[in-house]
């Protein structure tokens, strides 16, 4: 395991600083890293590692969405209002519904698995979207109109949202029965996730306030209570839904609302940990790309995942018809939501698992999206944000 921990380190921040220095994402050299090393190629990363992948990955995720609830100034997003709310859903019902209509007519699959497939490729990357997202916040790029904090909320939102409705797909599949109350879950399992983070905020404020300790304490409690709110979505699915990663984030937003002292202290520390977070999720997630699947995928894969984009696209400009924000400002909104990683990563996998007949094709195609929509939209944000947004003074 040693080895395989001095390999990924060394190997993953070398790629990642001479993709820097091509002005190319790093997050790329880190993928390319995974795939290396990974057990498809010369198989470096040690089985005790890729056992805990998906637990590793969930944490640098938690890490991720407790970053973005310290950045999220409830203030400005009250500011974006109505878009915010039409970004969390709408982009991705569009991508959905593009991918029922054409998967069984390029790949001969059934409707039903052609919704998993939808579900699959339609969530946005948090691990991409939201560190940019909070680096722009930094650094004032597009703050007038609360552009990062728009797409912020609901990037996280859209992938809850997909993630219910990817459950929902599997359950049909496997022969459970789709009633309205699977529908509900949706707003049921956000407003319990929501509740449940803000209640853990309130009382960690309530302790950090009353008992003095470092704040590397503060961090690791924070830490800590983040990983108790995702056991306790385990815990009570069967009974109540809920979303453990949106109380994650509501856990952050909760701390900056009521203690932005601690909140802007605490930040700094959670930016350290994330570089060697991102350096794991981004390995881990190149870990499990098979690149056997991808030597056999067709032109008709690729064309889904761009006719799927286009769609996405368009669905974020009707979300933000009637809004005060400029053409170039809705270019940049398009592309801040094409990226995707994290989720493709977490569930591509478990269509073929469960035995659903086209899990091979889907499996492709997620890892396929992963490796064209990344660097297209990371490298779009980076690029693009000097160009497309406002600068605050």
């Amino acid at each position: 395991m040693l080895l395989s921990i001095a390999l990924m380190v060394i190997l993953g921040f070398t790629l990642s600083g001479l993709f820097t220095r091509l002005k190319l994402p790093g997050l790329l050299g880190m993928m390319i890293t995974g795939i290396l090393l990974g057990p498809f190629v010369l198989n470096l990363i040690s089985p005790d590692i890729l056992n805990i992948s998906k637990d590793l990955r969930e944490i640098a995720l938690i890490v991720i969405l407790i970053r973005a609830g310290l950045s999220l100034d409830i203030r400005d997003l009250k500011k974006v209002g109505r878009p915010a709310i039409l970004m969390c859903f709408i982009p991705a019902t569009v991508e959905i519904i593009l991918v029922v209509l054409l998967a069984p007519v390029f790949f001969q699959i059934s409707y039903i698995e052609a919704a998993i497939m939808g579900t699959v490729l339609a969530a946005v990357s948090p691990a991409v979207v939201v560190p940019r997202m909070i680096k722009l916040i930094d650094s004032g790029y597009g703050k007038e109109k609360s552009i990062p904090q728009l797409i912020l909320a609901g990037a996280s939102v859209d992938d809850i949202y997909v993630i219910i409705l990817f459950t929902a797909f599997m359950g049909m599949y496997d022969g459970a029965n789709f009633d309205s109350i699977q529908l509900l879950n949706v707003p049921l399992s956000i407003l319990v996730g929501l509740l449940t983070g803000v209640i853990g905020g309130l009382i960690l404020v309530r302790i950090f306030k009353k008992i003095h300790m470092r704040d590397t304490i503060k961090v690791l409690i924070i830490l800590s209570t983040a990983f108790l709110l995702i056991t306790l979505e385990v815990f009570l699915k069967g009974f109540i839904p809920m979303s453990g990663l949106l109380g994650v984030m509501a856990l952050g937003i909760t701390l900056l609302e009521r203690y932005e002292i601690l909140a802007q202290r605490i930040m700094h520390k959670f930016s350290k940990i994330w570089v060697g977070a991102e350096l794991l999720l981004f390995i881990l997630v190149g870990a499990a790309v098979d690149i056997r699947y991808l030597a056999h995928t067709g032109i008709s894969s690729i064309a889904i995942i761009c006719i799927a984009l286009i769609g996405r696209v368009v669905a974020v400009n009707l979300s933000l018809m009637k809004t005060p924000l400029t053409l170039k400002e809705r270019l940049f909104c398009s592309v801040a939501y094409m990226p995707k990683a994290t989720v493709q990563a977490a569930i591509g996998a478990i269509p073929l698992t469960h035995g659903v007949t086209s899990g091979n094709l889907i499996l492709t195609i997620a890892v396929l999206s992963i490796m064209i929509t990344a660097p297209l939209g990371a490298i779009g944000i980076d690029r693009l944000h000097p160009k497309l947004l406002k600068k605050a003074d």
